[in-house]
This record gives C-alpha cells, structure tokens and sequence, in this order.
C-alpha cells in the first residue's frame, strides 16, 4: 500500500490556557479529497497551518509526501499548494503579475511562470481582468486568484482553507469543478470547510473536528448511517402548537424530538417513515384532547452530514464558537 499523501499524529497546539488541538490524527491517501469539516473556532486553520509549515505543534509530528514538516520544511513547502481563508495578493500588482511571481517564487522560469499564469487566469474566468491592478478587483475575484496562485506550481498535495467562503453560486462552482480536475489529475487536496454541502460532494473521507478533537471520520455514507433512520420533520402555524407537535413526534418516533422555534419546526428520527408519517398524520387530526394543529409542512428526510454534526456535537456546523474562532486563526 503506498504511503498516504498527508499524515498527522497526536498533533497539540495551546494559546495560552486554550488547547486548540488537543491531539489530532490524520491521513489522507494520494489522489483524494479529504474534508475536514467543523465550525469557526473547531481547530481547522490551526491544523492547516501546522501541517503547511506557518505554525509548530507543541508535540505530534506530521508528513506531507512523506517529508516531516519540521525537519524537511522546505521540501514540504515545494510540494504543497496554499490558499488560506483571506487571499493573499498584492493589490499594487496585476492578476498576471500576481501569478507570475508566485511562479518564479517556486522556481519556474520567467517563460513558464507567464505561461502558467496566463492559463491560470482563464482556468478562473479572469482572463480579461488579468492586466488590471488587483486592488480593483471585487472580493470574489481576488479569491479566485488567491485559488490560482496556490495551483501556479501544480503541487502535489493542495490545502484549501474555506476556499469558496465569500463567493458568488457560480465561483463556488468553479472552485469545485477545479477541485474535481485536480484530482483527476493526481493531486490530493485537503479542503477545510462548514459547508456541508461542499464535503458531501467533494470529499471522499470526511473528518469532523470540534474544539481541537477529531470526533469522526469516515465518508459522507458512513458518517450518516451514524445518526440512524429518516427524519420526520413537520413545520406548524403558529409557535403556540409546537409543543403538541413535539409531543406526537415523541409518540411516533425514536428518541427526543428536535425543536427550532424560529422555523416553528420539530423533527425526530423514525424507524418506518412511512407508517410513522401516516401515524403522526392521524393524530395531528385531532390531538392532546382535541386541540387542532395545523400542520404547514410534513415530510421525511434521509440524514445530511448537518443532522450528523448536531448529533455528534450538539450544534450546527455553521454557528460560531466565538470564544476560540480568533485562537483557531492564529
């Protein structure tokens, strides 16, 4: 079996009296996606930055193809591409500009970094932007050329820090078709994201991490079979009847029902969908002693990685954990 593109053992980071890794592992076998996914404030930049070479671990060790990071920093560092949570361009130069140095950067000759970076440009649909300043362009499409500096050198192994945070439907798109190409072509990406829908489509292992811990891994089907059957979730009229609702959903179904007031919804996990959708049907008709509910929506779900990561953690991946979203940045 070859040797995995990315390992990471018992990797500990502390900020003060913070741990912001508290022992992490990972490994990620060449040519693959591998998502590590979990909320602002998780440990995921930390972890990026760690095995990219910008931060040392406390204690734990770490290889990128199959270079220690702390004692073959510079080998590592020709082998990997980078694009972080902020792009890092120079607003004073060009796109072209921007992409041509970064390929002299790695060591490209003047006619191959030109040639690279003209290709780049069009690859992220700013070929007609590349002669301007980058200080003109919008947010997005500064991102977009961050993206593309971390590929001007065709590294090997590619980490993406939330690459599509702050773009548009169609850059996302974009980004996510040039991650499919890259691993066709043999790259092995390492995507940080809190987008659920971005690890289930991209990833082919899935690692969810929270405060500092990686708490499960496995892919998007794996990790869902963990939550158990489908969901029954039904959205009344008023905030009044969500405790009716939540009680017949406690009689139909496995466990305690879920309830967001906000969205005046209350879901439970069901054994037989539809004989318990029938049942909860039926007793919606007239319940708790005949008070009525009325009942706007009713359907059943098949689990999604964001039911996994409230079961797992308790909370949504995309809330914040303000008090170390800062630590994990640094």
């Amino acid at each position: 079996m070859p040797d995995p593109a990315v390992r990471a053992e018992a990797l500990v980071k502390t900020f003060g009296t913070t741990r912001a890794l508290d022992g992490v592992d990972l490994e990620i076998p060449a040519g693959t996606v591998f998502g590590l996914l979990g909320p602002n404030g998780a440990g995921k930049t930390t972890t990026v930055r760690i095995l990219t070479t910008l931060l040392r671990a406390d204690s734990g060790r770490a290889w990128i193809a199959g270079h220690d990071i702390a004692s073959e920093a510079d080998a590592v560092r020709r082998r990997i591409g980078l694009s972080g949570q902020y792009a890092a361009v120079d607003g004073n130069l060009t796109g072209y500009e921007n992409l041509r140095m970064v390929g002299r950067l790695y060591g490209m000759s003047r006619r191959d970094a030109a040639a690279r970076a003209r290709a780049l440009l069009e690859r992220f649909r700013l070929g007609g932007d590349g002669d301007r300043p980058a200080k003109e362009y919008s947010g997005g499409m500064r991102r977009r050329l961050d993206l593309a500096g971390a590929l001007i050198a065709e590294p090997s192994v590619v980490v993406l820090d939330e690459p599509t945070t702050g773009l548009d439907p169609r850059g996302r798109q974009d980004t996510w078709d040039v991650i499919s190409e890259l691993v066709a072509e043999g790259a092995t990406v390492l995507l940080t994201t809190q987008y659920l829908e971005e690890a289930d489509r991209l990833a082919d292992t899935i690692a969810v991490i929270d405060s500092g811990r990686v708490i499960a891994r496995g892919s998007a089907d794996e990790l869902k079979a963990q939550v158990g059957g489908e969901r029954l979730e039904v959205v009344v009229a008023e905030v009044g009847q969500l405790p009716v609702a939540r009680a017949v959903l406690a009689e139909v179904g496995v466990g305690e029902p879920r309830l967001d007031e906000h969205l005046r919804r209350v879901s439970v996990v069901v054994d037989v969908g539809p004989k318990a959708l029938m049942e909860a049907l039926r007793r919606f008709d007239v319940s708790d002693g005949g008070e009525l509910v009325q009942v706007l929506d009713i359907a059943l779900h098949r689990p999604t990685l964001d039911d996994v990561f409230l079961t797992l953690t308790g909370h949504r991946a995309e809330e914040e954990n303000n008090d170390s979203a800062d630590l994990s940045r640094a």
